[in-house]
């Protein structure tokens, strides 16, 4: 058996291993070296690939996809360089808990440390931000390689799903020629003994035994103030569950927006999600003190709410985790939970209290949770907010389609004027390492997995992933972009930096002073402009109506809309301490 044979052979019973585990779809970034695994790739009738040109991109695309589908997603690059690009969303995946296959092609071992071209250090080169790597071995085409090929491909697709679901790398050095021969017979199943693995896992879930379920509901039971919070989260089915909980014992949760609690069918009796606006005031945390916080997913989004738990570190606080981690960046002496999160909550249903004792303080929240929602929704000013731009979004944007959010400002303000609704919309963002890059690419990506899409992100955001355009024109993908223009990074005019008049804008302004319209031009996209409220939301609507891309941009200014968001806080705190009276 020549090379090409066992190279064709070795390559496809790997791929086609990562189909019978599930794997369906493949983001491919061209190049010499991987052609075995990217032709391959493409030749499987069962898996979708994606050509992205750009690594960096490609990567952010693939976690998209992945965070979307809840499903890992490969991703394929050639030797050197091109692996590194990968780095950024490797990062955001491991710590967003994302699936992803990382397949780097690799000069073979004799031309590493040789001075060869395209050969650069690739063993282990994402580090402790993937779960698991494996060296191939050169390809062979014997029964015992074959099998040996399918075991890893089943193994590589198991690490990324199995306790908390991250990315994992396989290396995979390959000598030349490297074109794959399609012509041979049978390449993906060549031998009975080397057909598919049947590495088949039977796993169970974490759970509490009973005595320590009695133990956290007498605890529960014996406080009159709990209070439930939802993190960032991507199962949207766990939603009902804890809303059914905080139901049954008569408490608020405190919603997240990518918590997934804020939309959908569920009953949101004693949601609360505009705990931010009024959490802001010192005395305002220290009124609502709770007896304990329970507290499913990662860390809220809102600063407010993590200066209230760390002004209550005495009180008991629980973070429960499906299978691992300590999520818990206050420092505060927390308990964690280790179980099903969905059984927990129908665990803890079944003890719920006979008698309900928590009506003032569920009504407490209720009530600074109303003010703020009518001072955060109402007026409609003559130039367009970054506020009202959510709030635009939230009243116009389809059932059954995703927000995808950017990081910085952006999400703090869906945080703040994304209501709950009863519309079917998931809302996604890149919260794990809370980078402003990829964010195009990864919306895009999301759209992929066949719903539409829409982006919010501001002008800097925007301009680090321009080169992820390029994937929603070449797919015509269905994406709506509502651009955020204040001219730089509007975060910093909410922090101290801004008191800094002489270097603020040359250190954290940094204005581009970039004509977005010709990205729109370049890439293809139906670009417009949208000067209020009113107009985005037809805008938007238009939008929806089209295929393919679309830009609206908003221009904002960083000190108005400061001020703007300032009145806002500042007029809810009064009308909530004016009750107090």
């Amino acid at each position: 058996m020549n090379y090409t044979e066992s190279l064709t052979r070795y390559t496809a019973n790997f791929i086609d291993e990562l189909e019978g585990n599930g794997m369906t779809d493949v983001v491919i970034s061209p190049g010499s070296r991987s052609t075995p695994l990217a032709l391959t790739f493409r030749e499987h009738p069962s898996i979708k690939d994606w050509i992205v040109i750009d690594e960096r991109s490609a990567g952010f695309f693939a976690l998209g996809l992945a965070k979307k589908t809840n499903r890992p997603v490969a991703l394929v690059c050639t030797s050197g360089t091109a692996a590194a690009n990968y780095y950024p969303a490797v990062v955001e995946a491991f710590y967003s808990r994302v699936p992803l296959l990382v397949l780097t092609a690799d000069r073979p071992h004799e031309l590493r440390q040789v001075g060869a071209p395209q050969a650069i250090e690739q063993i282990k080169m994402y580090g402790d931000y993937v779960k698991w790597f494996h060296e191939m071995a050169v390809p062979e085409a014997t029964p015992q390689m074959l099998g040996y090929a399918r075991r890893k491909a089943a193994q590589a697709f198991a690490y990324t799903e199995q306790t908390n679901k991250g990315p994992v790398q396989v290396n995979f050095p390959f000598r030349e020629p490297l074109a794959p021969d399609f012509t041979l017979p049978d390449i993906w199943n060549t031998e009975a003994d080397t057909k598919r693995t049947g590495m088949n896992r039977i796993e169970g879930i974490k759970h509490l035994a009973d005595e320590q379920i009695e133990e956290l509901a007498a605890l529960f039971n014996s406080s009159q103030k709990g209070l439930l919070v939802c993190g960032p989260e991507m199962n949207g089915d766990f939603a009902a569950s804890v809303c059914q909980l905080a139901q049954s014992w008569n408490i608020p949760v405190l919603a997240d927006p990518l918590s997934q609690l804020r939309t959908g069918s569920h009953e949101k009796s004693h949601v609360i999600e505009a705990y931010d606006a009024f959490l802001r005031d010192a005395e305002i945390r220290a009124q609502l003190q709770p007896d304990y916080i329970i507290r499913f997913g990662a860390m809220p989004v809102s600063k407010a709410y993590l200066f209230f738990v760390k002004e209550h570190h005495a009180i008991p606080q629980f973070v429960v985790e499906e299978d691992e981690g300590f999520r818990d960046p206050t420092g505060n002496d927390t308990a964690y939970i280790y179980t099903d999160p969905k059984q927990l909550c129908q665990q803890l249903i079944a003890k719920a209290p006979g008698e309900q004792h928590h009506g003032s303080w569920l009504q407490e929240w209720q009530t600074y949770n109303n003010i703020a929602k009518h001072h955060l929704l109402s007026g409609e000013e003559m130039q367009i907010t970054e506020g009202e731009a959510v709030r635009g979004i939230a009243e116009v944007i389809p059932d059954n389609t995703t927000l995808y959010v950017g990081n910085s400002m952006a999400v703090r303000d869906v945080d703040s004027f994304f209501m709950a609704s009863s519309k079917p919309v998931s809302i996604l963002c890149n919260r794990g390492a809370n980078g402003i890059d990829g964010v195009i690419s990864s919306a895009i990506g999301a759209s992929a997995a066949g719903t539409s899409v829409t982006l919010l992100i501001g002008d800097l955001s925007f301009f680090h992933d321009m080169n992820g355009l390029l994937a929603a024109k070449q797919y015509q993908l269905p994406i709506t972009i509502v651009l955020v223009n204040n001219n730089g990074g509007g975060i910093f005019s909410y922090l101290p930096q801004a008191n800094d008049k002489k270097h603020f804008e040359a250190i954290f302004g940094t204005p581009a002073d970039l004509p977005f319209e010709k990205a729109g031009d370049l890439y293809g996209a139906d670009y417009t402009v949208a000067s209020t409220e009113s107009a985005l939301k037809t805008q938007l609507q238009h939008s929806y109506q089209q295929s393919g891309l679309s830009i609206i941009e908003i221009k904002t200014d960083r000190d108005e809309n400061t001020r703007w968001h300032r009145d806002k806080w500042d007029r809810i705190m009064t009308e909530i301490k004016e009750g107090w009276q």
